[in-house]
């Protein structure tokens, strides 16, 4: 059986890009390769094994065209409205709540943030399929 380990994304500034998944997440730096064409960031915290990989290409100087195949990272957390309210509070600029029920039951609430790149991030709250 295969274990998800990491996903990558591509920034272009590793340093907005650390602290934007600090404080959004309290995601640390796990490990950092630097080569010399490119770095790559492994964020980790003590919540999962998962990692988010950023990777920082040397020589780029314009953002990244996230096209039109991404779609979004999600996370869970606990308590939905102290997580929005902490993400305004630290000038994150998450977007509103939503709480998703097409026919009338709710599947899940949650809200979304951009990172400096303009990756979306879904937060969702812990419950059903996501608790």
């Amino acid at each position: 059986m295969a274990k998800m380990i990491h996903s990558m994304i591509r920034v272009l500034d590793e340093t907005k890009a650390c602290a934007f998944y600090k404080t959004a997440f309290g995601l640390e730096v796990a490990e950092r390769l630097d080569f010399p064409d490119f770095t790559l960031v492994y964020l980790s915290n003590s919540e999962t094994g998962f990692e988010l990989e950023l990777t920082v290409n040397k020589g780029q100087t314009t953002p990244y065209d996230l096209g039109n195949g991404y779609g979004h990272l999600a996370v869970s957390v606990a308590d939905l409205d102290a997580e929005h309210a902490r993400f305004e509070a630290a000038g994150l600029a998450p977007r509103k709540i939503v709480e998703f029920a097409p026919a009338g039951t709710r599947i899940a609430r949650f809200f979304f943030v951009a990172d400096p790149d303009g990756y979306q991030i879904e937060v969702l709250e812990r419950s059903g399929r996501f608790g």
